[in-house]
């Protein structure tokens, strides 16, 4: 009996023993697949690092964009001057896209997070264009055009012009404007899509405005369907962005639209400033026609430089011919520097080297958008103070300041950001 208490025991012994063990190894397992789950680790790569949550995840396909902006497959992950497109990278959880997912590039690191078990995982590599993203974009195109003057309905381009873009001057140098129908001049910035008007001579790129989402068409295009350019019509300093009462080129009172504008700016892009230019302007021109004079309240019409370029003459240009109209901010080395922030309106002459011709209807470039809104370049002044804009069928016109018509904003991003994307509407530049 005795042999039989202690044999009894020990067996309660090792069981005490093997409960304790096994206690051990769950906490051990329940920890490590804690930390599994929650933490992240770094691959070390050639040139920077990938920063990943560690999931039982798996990468089923990685792209990098080529010299014609598609996207060939690869098989090793590019560092160093490559980016993950956030626009076209997704993972999928049991067949549906994970919109948790953190797909990204900061600082020359990879970063995925977020992710579920069993998360696929494809991505798309940018080149990384940093330094003067102007001139890296300008990269983009193959097909560099100069254009003849003048631009008549015959000559106004209304093709297709992907992969191509066209030569002038500007006040600060060469700049490269686009015209007729690309399909790849889209930019994501701040939360909105934009079209790139063109590469300024400083190297920043003019954008405008085109909405939250990438139809070209309707309401959604404009920040405002219905605002006068000014309310008060009855002098021709109502043609100015901004004016002063007896002044051709003063600028001390903003007009309405520019209040308008400058109100957007700040509630949408001031915490984006920093990627903006404020060396870039904006030209609201007030010279006068030939054989004009300037008067604040004329008895006979007078005409602005622009109305005879643009109506006259069809010879547009991208010069601003006098520094008072050119609009800038205080910290740019040309122009007035009048402005509080750094935003304006599209001109007169850009419409008309995008393909917008007076007085004549053009539904093929990428300006048009089926509505009618303003520029900032004075026409005329006959009795009342009127200003070029775009009519809905595509043409250039020009109509009365206190009017109703549309607001396109537009900016110029600063030349040293960074952009990924090939500029398509389903891979835009984007601006980070």
């Amino acid at each position: 009996m005795e042999f039989e208490v202690l044999h009894r025991s020990k067996k309660k012994k090792f069981l005490i023993a093997g409960c304790f063990l096994v206690a051990i190894l769950v906490a051990v397992a329940v920890g490590f697949t804690f930390a599994k789950y929650k933490v992240t680790a770094s691959i070390p790569l050639a040139s920077g690092t990938i920063n990943y949550v560690p999931y039982d995840f798996s990468v089923l396909a990685m792209y990098q964009l080529n010299e014609d902006g598609g996207y060939d497959a690869i098989s090793k992950m590019p560092s160093g001057d490559f980016t993950i497109n956030t626009e076209k990278s997704y993972c999928t959880v049991d067949g549906s896209k994970d919109t948790n997912a953190k797909l990204e590039t900061i600082d020359g690191n990879h970063t995925i997070a977020n992710l579920q078990v069993g998360s696929k995982c494809y991505l798309y590599f940018d080149a990384d264009l940093g330094g003067n993203a102007g001139e890296e974009i300008l990269a983009h195109y193959k097909t560099i055009k100069t254009r003849s003057l003048p631009f008549t309905t015959s000559t106004t381009v209304t093709d297709t012009t992907t992969g191509t873009i066209y030569k002038a001057q500007d006040d600060w140098g060469d700049t490269y404007y686009f015209a007729g129908n690309p399909q790849d001049n889209w930019v994501k910035f701040a939360g909105y899509y934009w079209r790139i008007v063109r590469i300024n001579g400083d190297g920043s790129i003019r954008l405008i405005y085109n909405g939250t989402s990438t139809a070209t068409t309707g309401t959604s295009t404009m920040i405002s369907g219905s605002q006068a350019f000014n309310s008060s019509r009855n002098r021709s300093e109502y043609v100015g962005y901004m004016y002063t009462t007896n002044e051709q080129h003063g600028n001390t009172t903003n007009s309405d639209i520019k209040t308008v504008v400058d109100t957007w700016y700040n509630n949408n892009l001031k915490s984006q400033e920093s990627k903006i230019s404020k060396e870039a302007g904006f030209c609201g021109e007030r010279e006068m026609a030939s054989g004009t004079s300037w008067d604040s309240q004329p008895s006979n019409t007078i005409y602005y430089a622009a109305r005879e370029r643009l109506d006259t003459n069809n010879k547009p240009t991208l010069k601003c011919s006098n520094s008072a109209d050119l609009y800038t901010v205080n910290e740019s080395s040309k122009g007035n520097h009048a402005l509080s922030n750094p935003i304006g309106l599209i001109t007169a002459d850009e419409i008309a080297m995008a393909g917008g011709v007076y007085g004549s209807n053009n539904s093929s470039y990428y300006l048009y958008t089926g509505q009618k809104y303003w520029t900032m370049s004075p026409f005329n002044f006959i009795g009342n103070a009127i200003v070029f804009y775009v009519y809905s069928n595509g043409s250039l016109s020009n109509n009365n300041v206190p009017r109703a018509n549309g607001v396109r904003p537009v900016i110029n991003i600063a030349s040293d950001v960074k952009v990924t994307g090939s500029g398509t509407s389903d891979d835009p530049y984007v601006v980070i």
